[in-house]
C-alpha cells in the first residue's frame, strides 16, 4: 500500500464506517488481522454497533504494515458484496454513495411508518441483490424470532448501509408489486421532484441537485471546534485545568511572549485567566503586577469583563472596563492606575498613548490580544504594537510587558504554498513580539474528546429558470443608465473615464454595485464653471446612480430569498422618496416602477415563482428537526438586506415558523440601515442563549468572531463564505456533538472557494507545526529581522506625514452641490465629532424628529439634519444637545469639498483623512 492510498483511506474513513459491517469481511482478514483484534472488533459490534465497529476495523487496519494487506481488503469487499465500497475505494470516487445520502434521510425520517407497515419477507426477495448476503439470512431469522415489526427496523438498518447505487429504485419496484400503501411516501425518482409526505399530509420538496462534500476531521486538526467558552471556563473548577489547557498556557507560564492557537471554544479564555493568575501571583512583596485584556469587538468586551470579574474579584484584585461608549465620561488614566486587570477595546490604549495619558506600556506587565490574528496593517492592536517594538528596538531600559495572544486562527494571508504560509505566521509573530505558537500536540485526545468539528456538507442549488422579476427590473435598470447617460450630452468637453462602461454590466451582482460607488464618486467631483449646471447634473447623476443601486439590491435579495421581499423592499425605498424632496426626477422614476407594479405583483405572488434554494434551506431545516426537535441553529449570510428578508420568510412559511428566528447584525451604519445597537445585540445573544422558543439565530459576519454563542449543532452558511480565518470562525458556531455544517450555494465557485479555504487551513497547520520544530533561538533571529525591517519602512512612511492645508475651503452638498459652509467655520468636539458655528449654516438645513431620539456618550439625540434646498433632503448629519448647547454634528461622507481657489473637487471618506486646520470647540465662542 502507497503512503497516498493510507492517507486516501483514512480521509474517506467515514464513508467506510457509514456503510461497512466487519463481521462480514473478517473472515477474507485472517492473514492481516490477529485473533484477539478480530474478537475486538466483534465485541465492539455486539457492546457498542457496527459504526463503532467499522472504526476499530479500520483503527487496525490502517496500523499495518505488511505487504498486501490493501490489496486483501479490496478483495474482501469483494467477496463479502459490497461492491459499490469496493469500486469506490478501487477509484477514490465516492459520487455514486453521496448521491444516496438523500434517500437515506427519506427513510430515516420514513422508520417509523415503515416498520408499521412492511412485512420484509413480502419484499425482500425484490431487494436481496441491494443487500450482503448474511444480512438477508439476518433479516430473515429476526422475523421468524421477534415478529416482522423487528424485522422490518433491521430491513431499515441494512438498507441505510447498502452501498448499492440502485437500492432506491428496487425499493419502489418492491413496494408496487405488493400495492404496499408505504408506497405513496417514497416517492424519488431521478430528475423528478422529491416529495415526501409527512405524517400530518404536509409538502416538503427539494431541488433535484444536491452535491455533499464531506469535510474529514483530522486528528491533529489545529482549528477544530469545541464546546463552547462559558462550558470550558466555568463549569470546571479554576483549580483544575485540562491537561491541554495547561500545555497551551505552558510556554506563557514560563514568561514567554505567546500566540496561543486553539479550537474556537476549547476554553481559551480560562487559559488566559490560568495565566492572568499565574502571572499576578508571581510579584513578590511590594510589587504588584498589572493586567490589560484586549477585546476586538464590544460584544466581546462586555463578554470578557463580566468573565474575568466573576474569576477574579473572589480573589480580591481589582478589575475595571472601558469600551468606547464610556470613554468620555471617565478617566482612563485612573481606570489603569487603581485596577490590576484593565479590559479595553484596543482604540481606548491607542488614544490614551498617543495623547500621553498613558505614557508607555511599561505600565502593563502583560497584555493579552483576543482574536490576535487581527494584528496587521493599521488595526489598533497593530498601533499600540508598533509603541512595544519602538520601545524595544530604540534601547530604551523601560520594562516591556509580556505579551500573549489568543486565536482559533493564525490565518495565511495571500499564501499560496506552505513557505509562503509559514513567512505570514513570522511575520505575525514579529508584530506580536511572540517566540512560540502554543498549539495541543501532547494531549490531542483529550482535546478531540471536547471538541466537536461538524459534519461539512458542500449542497449545490439551482437558481430559478424562469425569473420575470428579474427580467422587469433589469429593464428598469436599462431604462435608467439611459436616461443617466443623456445627462452626459450636457458635460461639453468634460468627460469621465468610466462613461462609455455605464452599460453591459451584471445586473444583480455585487460588482455592479462598486461600479456604482465608484461611478457615484466619480459625479460627484464634477467641477463645472456654470455652477447652477453643475449642480443640476451633480444631482441628476446622484439620484439615477442611487435608483440603480436600490434596483441592483433588490436583484440580489430576489436571488437569494422571495420575490416577494425583494418587491417589498422597493416599495419601502419609493414610498422613503415620496415623503423626501420627489423632484420631476424622482417623480419619473417612480412612476416608471409603479406601471410595472401590478405585475411585479402577480409574480411575487405566484407560487411556482418559489426560490429553489429556499425549497432546498427548508429541507435542510425540516430534517435536521425532525431528527432532532432540539436542533440550534445559526444561518449566516451575507448582507443585513437578506438578514431581514430570510427572518420574514421563515416566519411567514407554516413549516418553518416554529423556529421564531431571532437576528443579530452589527453596529455600523450603511446607507440603508442604522444598524444594531450594544443592547439590541445582548438582548437577542441573551434570549438565544436562554434555550428557549427561539431555535435559530441569522446572522452576519459579526457572530463570526469572539461572542460566545450558545451551543449549536447545525451551521448554515448561505452564499456565505470568505477567508480561512472566517471559515474556521463560522465553522466553530456548531459546538454541539454532532454538529454539522452546511453550504448552500447555487455558484460553483463559491463552493470551489471554500475548497481553497480548506486547503489553506491544511497549509495553516502544516506551517506552525514546521515553525514548531525550530531551533528556539533560529525563531527568535528570524522574528527580530523582520521587527527591524518592518520599523525601517514604518518610520520611512511616517516621515511623510500629510502636510496640513489651512487654506479655506466649501463644503458642498454631495447630492445637490448646494453650498453648505466654509471650514474655518467647522469646530472638532472631544477629537471626533465635528460642528459648525455662526448663524449662516442655521440656514443651509433643516431638521426633522430623530426616529430614536436617546443620549449617546456626551450628546443628546434630537434631530436628523438634512440639506435645506428644494427637492434636496440629503441626510447631513444629527443635531444634538451638548452640555447646555444645540449643535449639528455633521458627517464628511455628506459633503464634497471645493478648493475655493482652483475648484477642485474632492471626496473624503473620514474626517481622518481630510488635512485641514482643525480647530477645537469652545464654548465661550458659542456665547458670543
Amino acid at each position: 500500500m502507497t503512503a497516498e492510498e493510507r492517507r486516501n483511506l483514512h480521509a474517506f474513513r467515514d464513508y467506510v464506517t457509514r456503510i461497512l459491517d466487519p463481521t462480514h469481511v473478517l473472515s477474507y482478514m485472517a492473514p492481516w488481522l490477529r485473533e484477539d483484534e478480530v474478537q475486538y472488533i466483534q465485541a465492539e459490534k455486539n457492546n457498542k454497533g457496527v459504526t463503532e465497529a467499522a472504526t476499530l476495523f479500520l483503527k487496525f487496519l490502517l496500523g499495518l504494515q505488511e505487504e498486501g494487506w490493501f490489496r486483501g481488503f479490496l478483495d474482501a469487499l469483494h467477496h463479502a458484496g459490497y461492491s459499490g465500497l469496493y469500486e469506490a475505494i478501487e477509484n477514490w470516487d465516492f459520487h455514486k454513495i453521496e448521491k444516496l445520502e438523500e434517500h437515506r434521510l427519506l427513510l430515516r425520517r420514513l422508520q417509523p411508518e415503515f416498520k408499521t407497515r412492511i412485512n420484509p419477507n413480502d419484499i425482500l426477495p425484490e431487494i436481496s441483490e441491494c443487500l450482503i448476503n448474511q444480512e438477508c439470512e439476518e433479516i430473515r431469522q429476526v422475523c421468524s424470532n421477534k415478529g416482522p415489526m423487528a424485522g422490518a427496523e433491521k430491513l431499515v438498518e441494512c438498507l441505510l448501509r447498502s452501498d448499492k447505487e440502485n437500492w432506491p429504485k428496487y425499493l419502489k419496484l418492491a413496494l408496487e408489486k405488493e400495492e404496499s400503501n408505504f408506497n405513496e411516501l417514497w416517492i424519488m425518482e431521478k430528475g423528478a421532484k422529491k416529495e415526501t409526505k409527512e405524517l400530518e399530509d404536509e409538502e416538503v420538496e427539494t431541488s433535484d441537485i444536491q452535491i455533499f462534500y464531506k469535510e474529514e476531521p483530522e486528528c491533529q486538526n489545529l482549528s477544530q471546534n469545541a464546546c463552547p467558552p462559558s462550558e470550558a471556563a466555568h463549569t470546571q473548577s479554576p483549580m483544575k485545568p485540562r491537561n491541554y489547557q495547561l500545555e497551551l498556557a505552558g510556554p506563557a507560564l514560563e514568561g514567554k511572549n505567546t500566540i496561543i492557537c486553539a479550537p474556537t471554544g476549547c476554553g481559551k479564555t480560562f487559559v488566559a485567566l490560568l495565566i492572568c493568575e499565574h502571572h499576578l501571583q508571581k510579584f513578590p512583596l511590594g510589587q504588584k503586577g498589572k493586567v490589560v485584556f484586549f477585546a476586538n469587538q464590544l460584544p466581546v468586551y462586555e463578554q470578557q469583563k463580566n468573565v474575568f470579574l466573576k474569576h477574579f474579584e473572589r480573589h480580591g484584585y481589582k478589575i475595571a472596563g472601558i469600551s468606547g461608549a464610556m470613554v468620555e465620561s471617565i478617566s482612563v488614566e485612573q481606570i489603569v492606575e487603581n485596577n490590576d486587570i484593565i479590559i479595553l477595546t484596543p482604540q481606548i490604549l491607542v488614544n490614551g498613548l498617543k495623547n500621553r495619558t498613558i505614557p508607555s506600556l511599561s505600565v502593563f506587565t502583560l497584555m493579552i490580544f483576543d482574536e490576535c490574528h487581527n494584528t496587521s496593517k493599521r488595526h489598533p492592536y497593530n498601533v499600540i504594537m508598533f509603541h512595544y517594538l519602538d520601545q524595544k528596538l530604540g534601547g530604551s531600559s523601560d520594562p516591556l510587558p509580556q505579551v500573549i495572544g489568543l486565536t482559533a486562527s493564525v490565518g495565511v494571508g495571500d499564501a499560496k504554498n506552505t513557505t509562503e504560509a509559514t513567512e505570514y505566521i513570522c511575520k505575525l509573530c514579529a508584530s506580536l513580539d511572540t517566540s512560540v505558537v502554543a498549539t495541543v500536540r501532547d494531549n490531542v485526545e483529550e482535546l478531540e474528546e471536547i471538541v466537536y468539528k461538524p459534519q461539512k456538507f458542500f449542497r449545490k442549488v439551482k437558481s430559478r429558470t424562469n425569473n420575470r422579476f428579474k427580467c422587469i427590473i433589469s429593464e428598469l435598470m436599462r431604462e435608467t443608465e439611459s436616461l443617466a447617460k443623456s445627462v452626459f450630452g450636457e458635460l461639453g468637453t468634460v468627460s469621465l473615464e468610466t462613461l462609455s462602461q455605464i452599460q453591459n454590466r451584471d445586473f444583480g451582482t455585487q460588482r455592479y454595485e462598486q461600479w456604482i460607488m465608484t461611478f457615484q464618486k466619480k459625479c460627484s467631483v464634477l467641477g463645472l464653471q456654470d455652477k447652477v449646471k453643475e449642480s443640476r447634473i451633480c444631482r441628476a447623476l446622484f439620484l439615477y446612480t442611487s435608483h440603480l443601486r436600490i434596483l441592483n439590491d433588490a436583484l440580489i435579495i430576489n436571488e437569494h430569498a422571495r420575490t416577494k421581499d425583494a418587491l417589498d423592499y422597493l416599495k419601502d425605498f419609493f414610498n422613503n422618496v415620496r415623503t423626501a424632496g420627489f423632484d420631476e426626477i424622482e417623480q419619473d422614476l417612480t412612476r416608471r416602477f409603479e406601471e410595472r407594479l401590478e405585475e411585479l405583483e402577480s409574480i411575487s405572488m405566484d407560487p411556482s415563482n418559489e426560490n429553489p434554494k429556499l425549497k432546498d434551506l427548508c429541507f435542510i431545516l425540516q430534517e435536521e428537526y425532525h431528527l432532532n426537535p432540539e436542533t440550534r441553529t445559526i444561518l449566516f449570510v451575507k448582507t443585513r438586506g437578506l438578514v431581514d428578508a430570510l427572518k420574514k420568510w421563515i416566519e411567514g412559511n407554516s413549516k418553518l415558523s416554529f423556529l421564531k428566528p431571532e437576528i443579530l447584525t452589527g453596529r455600523g451604519k450603511t446607507n440603508k440601515d442604522r444598524g444594531m445597537t450594544l443592547p439590541a445585540q445582548k438582548c437577542v445573544l441573551d434570549a438565544f442563549r436562554a434555550h428557549g422558543e427561539k431555535k435559530i439565530l441569522i446572522a452576519t459576519s459579526v457572530a463570526d468572531e469572539g461572542i460566545d454563542i450558545a451551543q449549536c449543532n447545525l451551521v448554515i452558511l448561505y452564499e456565505y463564505v470568505g477567508n480561512v480565518i472566517r471559515m474556521i470562525q463560522t465553522r466553530g458556531r456548531g459546538r454541539a456533538r454532532g454538529s454539522k455544517c452546511f453550504l448552500v450555494t447555487s455558484n460553483a465557485d463559491v463552493i470551489e472557494k471554500e475548497k481553497i479555504n480548506l486547503y489553506k487551513e491544511k497549509m495553516m497547520n502544516d506551517s506552525i507545526l514546521s515553525l514548531q520544530a525550530w531551533d528556539e533561538k533560529a525563531f527568535k533571529k528570524k522574528i527580530h529581522q523582520i521587527q527591524i525591517h518592518e520599523k525601517f519602512i514604518r518610520d520611512s512612511q511616517g516621515k511623510a506625514e500629510p502636510k496640513l492645508d489651512k487654506k479655506n475651503k466649501k463644503l458642498l452638498c454631495r447630492k445637490c452641490k448646494a453650498f453648505a459652509c466654509h471650514t474655518a467655520d467647522i469646530r472638532v468636539i472631544e477629537e471626533s465629532h465635528y460642528t459648525v458655528v455662526g448663524d449662516a449654516f442655521k440656514e443651509c438645513f433643516v431638521t426633522k424628529l430623530h426616529p430614536k431620539p436617546k443620549s449617546v456618550g456626551i450628546f443628546e439625540k434630537k434631530a436628523k439634519v438634512f440639506c435645506a434646498r428644494q427637492n434636496c433632503s440629503h441626510d447631513w448629519g444629527i443635531h444634538v444637545k451638548y452640555k447646555t448647547f444645540e449643535i449639528p454634528i455633521i458627517k464628511i461622507e455628506s459633503f464634497v469639498v471645493e478648493d475655493i481657489a482652483t475648484g477642485e473637487q474632492r471626496l473624503y471618506a473620514k474626517w481622518r483623512d481630510f488635512h485641514f486646520e482643525k480647530l477645537p470647540f469652545d464654548p465661550t465662542e458659542m456665547s458670543k
